[in-house]
C-alpha cells in the first residue's frame, strides 16, 4: 500500500497522462574508465523486481565516458526486450542531467522503443540530496520537487538501488579480471594450457579449489606446473 501511494505521488509530480506501473533505472560504475558495468533495476507497485535486474558489461569507445556507456546499455537493453517481446517500462529513470537525458533518448530511439516516459534526476548544488532537479525531453524548465515529496522519495530509493547494483556488478567483474590475471602470471602456463584448464574444470573458481593431483590430470599440465598453479592460488 505504501509503495502504491508513492507511485501515485510520482504520477502527480510528473503530471503523467498515463499510469506508471513499471519503472526501470540505469546507472554506471567503473574504475577510472576501466571495467565499466551498467546496472538496470526494475520496480513496480510491489517494490523491487530483482529477478528482472540486469548487468551490462559496457565498452565505451572513450574509456570512462559515462554518456557512451549509458547509451550502449540502454540501447542493448531495449533492443533485446523488443526482440523477445518482453515487458517495457512505463517510466525510464536515469541518474544524471541534460547530457545523460540526451543519450537515453537517442538510445531509446535507436532501439525502436516508443511510448515510454524518460526522465533524468540530477542532484542539486554540491550533489546534496533533497535538492534534486528532474529533467524531461522538450521541457525547458526542470521540476524541482519538495524534499518531503513521496514521489521524490521513490525516485531516490530506485536511484540508490541502481547505484548499489552497479557497484556490485563492477566489483564482481574486477574480481574475475584479477583472478584471470593470476593465471596469466604463472610461468609456463600459456594461452592453450589456460584454456585447457578452464575447459576441464568449467571455470576459474573450480581451478582455484582444485588440488595438485586434479590439476595434473589436465592434458599438458605437468605435476611441476600443477604445483606451481596450486601455490599461486594458495600462497
Amino acid at each position: 500500500e505504501h509503495m502504491e501511494q508513492r507511485f501515485l505521488a510520482l504520477e502527480a509530480l510528473l503530471g503523467a497522462d498515463e499510469p506508471v506501473r513499471r519503472i526501470e533505472c540505469f546507472d554506471i560504475s567503473h574504475t577510472q574508465g576501466e571495467k565499466a558495468v551498467a546496472s538496470c533495476v526494475v520496480f513496480d507497485q510491489q517494490g523491487a523486481r530483482k529477478t528482472d535486474y540486469r548487468h551490462f558489461n559496457v565498452s565505451p569507445a572513450h574509456g570512462g565516458d559515462d554518456y557512451e556507456a549509458l547509451e550502449e546499455a540502454v540501447r542493448r537493453r531495449y533492443q533485446r526486450v523488443l526482440k523477445e517481446q518482453g515487458r517495457l517500462p512505463d517510466l525510464l529513470l536515469i541518474d544524471g542531467g541534460k547530457g545523460q537525458l540526451g543519450q537515453a533518448v537517442e538510445a531509446v530511439n535507436e532501439a525502436g522503443m516508443t511510448g515510454v516516459t524518460i526522465i533524468c534526476v540530477a542532484k542539486g548544488a554540491d550533489r546534496r540530496v533533497g535538492l534534486e532537479q528532474i529533467f524531461r525531453p522538450g521541457a525547458a524548465v526542470p521540476i524541482r520537487p519538495k524534499s518531503d515529496d513521496p514521489g521524490m522519495h521513490l525516485i531516490q530509493q530506485i536511484r540508490d538501488e541502481a547505484h548499489r547494483f552497479a557497484i556490485e556488478g563492477h566489483r564482481g567483474q574486477r574480481g574475475r579480471a584479477r583472478k584471470q590475471s593470476v593465471l596469466e602470471e604463472i610461468e609456463g602456463l600459456g594461452p592453450r594450457r589456460r584454456q585447457a584448464l578452464l575447459r576441464s574444470f568449467g571455470g576459474l573458481q573450480r581451478v582455484e579449489r582444485a588440488g595438485v593431483d586434479e590439476l595434473a590430470r589436465v592434458e599438458g599440465i605437468s605435476r611441476t606446473l600443477a604445483q606451481r598453479i596450486y601455490d599461486r592460488f594458495h600462497s
